[in-house]
């Protein structure tokens, strides 16, 4: 069954539900793969986005051969990714010889990075965000090669305006997001060298049931837990429109490659988004502070122009998320920080 907002389940009752959800193509993503020819290799496969990203890709193209590379730390990811049809092979991106050794893969998703923790090992964050992505680029001059990337780039933006375009020059705070600027450098240098078409996927909070700037909200407001509102207004996006407008982003490749900011196409207030949690919880939020005028905001009217609105609209995601934490089902464990102002992870 393809995915429509008509096909779209009231409630998602459990995590093999979730990830049946979130490997359900759309025509358009069917559509937009075929006019790209050859297989499709995911670096990073094995974080938060990438499983499902390669089964979707998988259900979208299934006589197209899907490939994953990771450590694969957790060898349950890897009997995941082969239950749904995807190869897998095992790779330390951080070895260049190992990289080399790599099908070249027409169609590569670069979704290698370091966020969590990144404080705590700068020169780590570093490599793993700028010196494994100029070792892939010199790997494979040839491919089409989607580089997940981060709105975190930008300067903080007015919260009463658009978001920052992609013509907005990057200034973030922080070493994280620095290092992201380096991703993002690495590809376009590289892509400028070699004329290897590509996309900077600028990708501002993916939203998935276990994870995200939604869930964190419930939670505290379920638990009666503080919600810092200083940092007062974000945008996000449904962690399955995210993965298929990656994957599309293949048959929308620029020589050289170049910026599309990615999330969704409303601002909203974390004051508004928890007093709709609160209505459904029958509890009211705790707020605390008070809202700055500005926030990592991104403008996503390309994506809108070359995709359209995502499926998943943020009242769906709403229902979604306060059915899913109210039955105390399982999280991750890893919040989004999207409160965090200076840029430390």
């Amino acid at each position: 069954m393809l995915l429509t907002r008509q096909t779209l389940p009231k409630t998602i009752p459990d995590i093999a539900t979730l990830d049946d959800l979130l490997c359900r193509p759309t025509q358009a993503l069917i559509d937009d793969l075929k006019k790209v020819a050859g297989d499709i290799m995911i670096l990073g496969v094995a974080g938060k986005m990438g499983p499902t990203l390669a089964g979707l890709a998988k259900a979208a193209a299934p006589d197209r051969r899907v490939i994953g590379v990771a450590r694969f730390s957790d060898a349950g990811v890897k009997d995941w990714l082969h239950a749904r049809g995807v190869e897998t092979i095992s790779c330390d991106l951080m070895d260049e010889s190992a990289i080399q050794a790599l099908p070249k893969a027409p169609n590569i998703v670069f979704m290698a990075g370091r966020k969590f923790g990144a404080e705590g090992d700068l020169s780590l964050t570093w490599a793993m965000n700028a010196h494994v992505p100029a070792l892939v680029a010199q790997a494979f001059p040839t491919s089409r090669i989607v580089a997940f990337s981060t709105g975190c780039i930008y300067p903080f933006v007015p919260v009463d305006g658009k978001g920052a375009t992609e013509d907005m020059a990057p200034n973030p705070p922080g070493e994280y997001a620095q290092s992201c600027v380096g991703r993002e450098r690495m590809f376009e240098y590289f892509s400028r060298k070699f004329s290897t078409p590509g996309r900077l996927f600028r990708l501002n909070y993916a939203i998935d049931m276990r994870y995200g700037v939604l869930h964190d909200i419930a939670i505290k407001v379920l638990t009666g837990t503080p919600i810092d509102v200083s940092l007062g207004h974000v945008n996000f996006i449904w962690q399955g429109d995210a993965s298929a407008q990656a994957l599309r982003s293949l048959a929308h490749c620029t020589a050289p490659t170049s910026p599309i900011n990615v999330s969704g196409h409303e601002i909203l207030a974390v004051r508004d988004l928890a007093a709709k949690f609160g209505a459904r919880f029958g509890r009211a939020p705790v707020l605390t502070g008070k809202e700055e005028p500005t926030a990592w905001l991104t403008d996503t009217s390309k994506a809108v122009e070359l995709f359209g609105l995502p499926v998943v609209d943020t009242e769906q995601l709403i229902a979604w998320t306060a059915d899913w934490v109210s039955r105390a089902m399982p999280s991750l464990g890893k919040p989004t920080k999207y409160e965090v102002r200076d840029g430390r992870y």
